[in-house]
């Protein structure tokens, strides 16, 4: 009997990640290099594959989770395409195209926390539920919701780092780091912004930096504006920001204060600890979620 594996590929705005296996404890082979120009980077991936299918076999399929924003609409004639990145040089890139094109094999795409989203879902932190929103807050801030089993697209898919947030200029007179938007989510509560905030990585900031409070703040009121919305019934905080142990306890003492009891479910009362939780797949979630896809397609 052939065996059945799929390829992942992770197109993030700093790295590509890409692997070949069937699941979290079944990877065959990975590869990590730097995000740089389009071509040279989506050839790498390339190389990558057909050096393993000539290896291990044809690929039943590959998925493409990518930063965004993306086009996820298959009947577009931009699908698969990275569309209005600020990254310079990947706007209007067709990454689902050139990876199908040049594997010649079937091919999944979405958009990076979408993938880890479903990740965490079928193999992680959300196993057993209708219903989760993952966020990652790093470099960036991105969210991706999953409903009864499927990621949840529209419009375009959600922005959850863009949200408008109240911002108290006296308190906090950093305008925002966001191109777009200035002082919306993530141009307050990124990585970015708290370096360009406090003259510091987030990394290098104490436990009982003042930092830390404010960007509580922030990313609570964000979650939330998403708890209102959409009724998720588990909320998975990840990136690289997340790593300060001392925000999830902050954080969600934050999001009970602002709910003021008015979502009268358990989970937002007694047991929010259990509620607003790291990811249990780490920052393999989102490479992870391109090989569920593949799996999916």
């Amino acid at each position: 009997m052939i065996e059945q594996l799929f390829g992942g590929i992770e197109g993030g705005g700093t790295k590509f990640v890409c692997v070949v296996g069937t699941s979290p404890d079944d990877i065959r082979a990975e590869t990590r290099f730097p995000t740089t120009d389009p071509q040279a980077t989506i050839q790498k991936a390339l190389d990558f594959f057909r050096y393993q299918m000539e290896e291990r076999g044809t690929l039943v399929a590959v998925g493409v989770a990518s930063f965004g924003p993306v086009d996820l609409k298959p009947r577009s004639p931009t699908y698969g395409h990275i569309t209005t990145t600020p990254k310079p040089g990947w706007a209007n890139v067709d990454i689902l195209g050139q990876i199908s094109r040049g594997l010649g094999v079937k091919t999944a795409f979405e958009l990076d926390v979408n993938a880890a989203a479903f990740a965490e879902w079928r193999w992680g932190a959300g196993q057993g539920l209708g219903s989760l929103v993952y966020l990652t807050v790093g470099t960036g801030i991105g969210g991706g919701a999953v409903v009864g089993g499927r990621v949840v697209h529209g419009l375009v898919h959600p922005e959850m780092g863009h949200l408008l947030i109240p911002h108290d200029r006296t308190a906090d007179p950093f305008p925002g780091s966001c191109p777009y938007h200035g002082d919306c989510l993530e141009g307050l509560a990124t990585g970015l912004a708290l370096e360009q905030r406090w003259g510091r990585r987030a990394e290098e900031l104490p436990p009982d930096h003042p930092a830390w409070e404010l960007e509580a703040g922030y990313l609570a009121t964000g979650l939330v504006n998403l708890i209102l919305a959409l009724s998720p019934e588990r909320i998975i905080l990840g990136g690289g920001v997340m790593g300060q142990s001392q925000l999830f306890p902050m954080i969600r003492e934050r999001v009970q204060q602002l709910l003021a009891g008015y979502v009268g479910s358990p989970a937002l009362l007694g047991q929010i600890d259990n509620y607003i939780v790291p990811p249990l797949l780490g920052d393999r979630a989102g490479v992870l979620g391109a090989i569920a896809m593949a799996a999916e397609a």
